[in-house]
């Protein structure tokens, strides 16, 4: 749910200088599409191909779903395996099936996975519609903190145990800045200018940001910076009258730019 301005390489007051530099030193993809929520995007990433093929174009996968990703999918995890990256970790919101054992991300070509099967969970006690959500690899997990942190520091940590001379693949989903709009008081308390979920979106949005910097730095610690790729984006646009979308028209849920 990040918004095309709620970042400041694109004029946000919202700080982000990890996505700046990335912003500044790599390529800007202007005319780069995803779809109008979070599922069918995730759907497209994963396989390479329109999601309307597999039935995961119109809607997102609620709790206690019984349906998910097409087994039939090849998924780009198990591409990566075949081409002999051992070292497959996935960190954040999944969102792509969680009913059964099959739809998730171990099942799908992951050898690592921290985070939560479903989306909108809370921030804090990481709880959706009263139930537990976070998950290591495939058990329940109680590990404390903000989520934004604990996703940073899982794919700090998995980054730093690949072997110096070995390939790896880390997709990292961040739930930031998704609803609930939770952060911690010592984020918001920078933007003191901004009010309400504005405010609180804007706290989100900046720890993302921090998180995204101990990624990178645990990146350049390895000396892999030169030889690794990195791909930022949104997973759809801004919520509207809480996202910024900037010059685009429209926002989250609208096949309009924003």
């Amino acid at each position: 749910d990040l918004g095309y301005a709620d970042v400041g390489f694109h004029g946000s007051d919202i700080r982000t200088p990890h996505l700046d530099r990335i912003a500044s030193e790599g390529v800007r993809l202007e005319q780069f599409y995803v779809a109008p929520m979070c599922s069918p995007t995730r759907a497209g990433l994963m396989t390479g191909r329109y999601p309307i093929r597999f039935g995961l174009m119109r809607s997102v996968i609620p709790p206690q779903r019984n349906y998910g990703l097409d087994t039939g999918e090849d998924m780009l995890p198990e591409m990566l395996g075949r081409a002999g990256y051992q070292y497959r970790g996935c960190f954040g919101k999944w969102h792509l099936g969680h009913a059964q054992n099959k739809w998730r991300p171990t099942e799908r070509g992951f050898t690592h996975f921290v985070g939560c099967l479903n989306g909108a969970i809370d921030y804090f006690s990481h709880e959706r519609e009263g139930e537990l959500d976070w998950h290591r690899n495939d058990e329940p997990n109680r590990d404390e903190g903000y989520a934004t942190d604990l996703i940073a520091e899982a794919a700090v940590s998995f980054i730093e145990g690949v072997p110096l001379d070995e390939p790896y693949f880390a997709y990292v989903p961040f739930n930031a800045p998704h609803s609930p709009f939770q952060a911690k008081e010592e984020d918001i308390a920078r933007y003191p200018h901004r009010k309400g979920k504005s405010q609180v979106l804007a706290a989100m949005v900046d720890s993302m940001d921090q998180g995204i910097g101990r990624i990178l730095e645990a990146i350049d610690d390895r000396g892999d910076a030169d030889n690794t790729f990195v791909l930022f984006f949104s997973d759809n646009g801004g919520v509207r009258n809480v996202g910024a979308n900037g010059r685009q028209r429209g926002s989250k849920l609208t096949v309009y730019q924003g």
